[in-house]
């Protein structure tokens, strides 16, 4: 299948602003592009790309003072398959882990492990290693808070979001994260588009989503905390620690959202339209 993605974003900045974008398909995928992938500026900026410390594009520009529109659409190919389930996938112990996997058993900005630690231990010690376990953490997470954009925001740390028990899908990664990271499962953040694929549309304007992934049998595998159910056409952005390490925009001096839409579907859902149209 192919899928049409895009977005519409506009900040207005106070004067010249340098920013830092992530909003590129991640490498892996560029391959499947079927369409041209570049960032358009209105007015024209000068850009470059480079990869940080976890493979992700950046983006630097310096935004003029006044307001910059930023904006994408390109189509990708992709499997059409939902997430893998694997039951029998295995937790490795500490020590087998790769060297440059252990990062994702730290604490970080958001995921705030230290305070979650001993709630883990006694919620999932009893719990089959493993899947078993990590799906157990994804139940527990999707139970635990209550889904609403109008509960953003942009400092809520996991153990907070356990708490206030409200959130947007970053507050339900974090958690998942964090309660993954606490019992010695790897884990990492993702952030990128994720459209009605499969699934009934649901009415709220799209937005970017955010999900994780933890580390079992060698490899890395996809779990969803806020849908909790295995879904079609994901297209990652941005991998890190948490949502600290993928914002999609970071600006250094005043920048402030004025416009923000995104679009993810199925790239037929149009040509059928335009044929009934017809």
């Amino acid at each position: 299948m192919e899928i049409r993605a895009g977005y519409e974003i506009a900040f207005q900045c106070a004067q010249d602003t340098p920013m830092i974008l992530m909003l590129s398909v991640e490498p892996a995928r560029e391959k499947d592009l079927r369409s041209a992938h570049g960032i358009q500026f209105s007015p024209a900026v000068p850009s470059r790309n480079y990869l940080d410390m976890f493979g992700n594009t950046c983006t630097r520009i310096v935004a003029p003072a006044g307001l910059i529109e930023i904006r994408n659409e390109f189509v990708i190919a992709d499997s059409g398959l939902p997430d893998e389930v694997a039951p029998d996938a295995r937790q490795l112990e500490v020590g087998d882990l790769p060297d440059d996997i252990m990062v994702y058993l730290l604490g970080s900005r958001y995921c705030d492990t230290q305070k979650l630690s001993d709630l883990a231990w006694q919620l999932f010690g009893g719990t089959a290693a493993g899947w078993q376990r990590v799906q157990a953490i994804c139940d527990y997470a999707h139970q635990r808070i209550n889904f609403g954009y109008h509960h953003a925001r942009c400092d809520r740390t996991a153990s907070e979001g356990h708490e206030e028990r409200i959130g947007v899908c970053r507050d339900f990664a974090h958690l998942a994260v964090t309660l993954c990271r606490c019992m010695n499962i790897p884990a990492r953040y993702c952030t990128g588009y994720l459209g009605d694929i499969g699934v009934p549309i649901d009415p709220a304007p799209m937005d970017f989503s955010a999900w994780f992934e933890v580390y079992l049998d060698g490899r890395w595998f996809t779990f969803d905390a806020r849908h909790n159910h295995p879904r079609i056409g994901r297209i990652v952005m941005a991998r890190g620690r948490d949502a600290a390490d993928v914002a999609i925009s970071t600006a250094f001096g005043t920048a402030l959202l004025a416009r923000f839409s995104v679009t993810t579907e199925e790239a037929v859902s149009r040509l059928v339209q335009s044929i009934k149209a017809a």
